[in-house]
């Protein structure tokens, strides 16, 4: 497995696709790994140089110094695309993701083609509860938050329907570190990008699932309403719209970059 290193820290990614197309970023939500973006490889590797990380630790990648910051992780993404020696790519974030890529968007815009934000929101939930799902997990680990995740995630139908896309989904996040899952935890209790994501300039793509308790329409519509000539689309899927709505979700995007 290729590694890059970025401030000390390891950190895991890969590359599918010609080594002449353009690249796009894809990056993972909260407590899962590079691998939850397999429903995606194949088609948009016929069109884009697909580069997929593991977020600072998860995954692959170490778990380096905590706590983390939005921009801490942001700049791991600018780092990344530096030590591959590329210069400009499109990023594709989902959740935890969505909101790095609302980061690069806001403080390096330089470095994006087209941005594509998912199931994610310019504040996603409160700081108290971000703050107490972190020493929940550096106490008793990762088993609590991992039995109550497909309820977030995905749609009653999709978990009865799919029980094992579902579980190896359930396996990434129970895997997970807890103290890198904590260290995102404490990085998002602390990320609010409200004031400041007008000042995105870069095409931008809002995506939203119809029923996501997580990051709802709304938070979709937000930033969808205060990005310059920002597109937006809903899919029927819950939180993992990639994957619940696979087909779907390739097709909106690939749509949105390749216009």
């Amino acid at each position: 497995m290729p590694y890059l290193d970025i401030d000390n820290t390891r950190f895991h990614y890969r590359f599918d696709g010609p080594a002449d197309a353009p690249v796009l970023v894809f990056s993972n939500s909260l407590g899962t790994t590079l691998d939850m973006w397999q429903p995606q490889v194949d088609a948009f590797a016929q069109h884009f140089r697909v580069l997929r990380y593991d977020s600072r630790g998860h995954g692959g990648s170490d778990v380096g110094t905590t706590p983390y910051t939005l921009e801490r992780l942001g700049r791991d993404v600018v780092a990344l695309l530096d030590g591959l020696g590329i210069e400009r790519a499109h990023f594709c974030g989902i959740s935890m993701g969505g909101l790095t890529g609302q980061w690069l968007g806001v403080y390096a815009p330089e470095r994006l083609g087209k941005l594509v934000v998912c199931n994610t929101a310019a504040r996603i939930g409160t700081a108290e509860g971000w703050q107490s799902r972190a020493a929940l997990v550096r106490e008793q680990g990762m088993a609590e938050v991992a039995a109550g995740a497909a309820g977030r995630w995905f749609t009653p139908g999709f978990v009865a329907a799919q029980p094992t896309v579902v579980e190896a989904l359930i396996a990434q996040l129970r895997n997970s570190p807890p103290q890198g899952y904590a260290g995102c935890c404490e990085a998002l209790a602390d990320a609010d990008l409200r004031e400041v994501i007008a000042t995105i300039p870069v095409p931008t793509l809002s995506v939203g699932g119809r029923f996501d308790p997580v990051t709802t329409p709304l938070d979709a519509d937000f930033i969808a309403s205060h990005v310059a000539g920002a597109a937006r689309v809903d899919l029927d899927a819950s939180h993992l719209s990639n994957v619940e709505a696979a087909a779907d979700f390739n097709r909106a995007v690939l749509d949105f970059l390749l216009a």
